[in-house]
């Protein structure tokens, strides 16, 4: 798997970020069973420390736990994967709402746009085509 670091953030954070967005969005299923940290490094191409210290924020997060004879997984308090869709839902739209800002949008025309590509069904990045 190879992987595109943005230079801006440490790539553990975005490593944590990786692995929300998959559990969130159900990728990483409730319950189901991580790879190795050492597994995970080479798949990532990252330094093991690194992917210790991603793994060791999603625990203090509560959306890893570790079984210290088994191995690491998901949790499975669907409460609490919810919570985190939200925020990280709120985090993207801001996002955005920063970025329209930046382009001179206000927040109404922002919304208009938005709201006309949906209807059109017109929100594909070209890129990703």
């Amino acid at each position: 798997m190879t992987n595109q670091f943005q230079a801006n953030m440490p790539i553990y954070l975005q490593l944590v970020n990786n692995f929300k967005h998959r559990i969130v969005s159900g990728d990483l299923k409730a319950g189901s069973k991580l790879e190795s940290v050492r597994d995970l490094a080479i798949s990532f191409e990252v330094n093991p420390n690194t992917m210790q210290r991603a793994l060791a924020e999603l625990e203090r997060d509560g959306l890893v736990y570790a079984d210290r004879t088994v191995g690491r997984f998901i949790t499975e308090d669907k409460e609490l994967i919810i919570k985190m869709r939200e925020a990280v839902a709120q985090e993207i739209i801001g996002q955005f709402m920063h970025q329209m800002k930046s382009l001179g949008f206000s927040e109404k025309e922002a919304m208009e746009l938005f709201s006309k590509m949906l209807e059109k069904g017109d929100y594909q990045n070209e890129h990703a085509k």
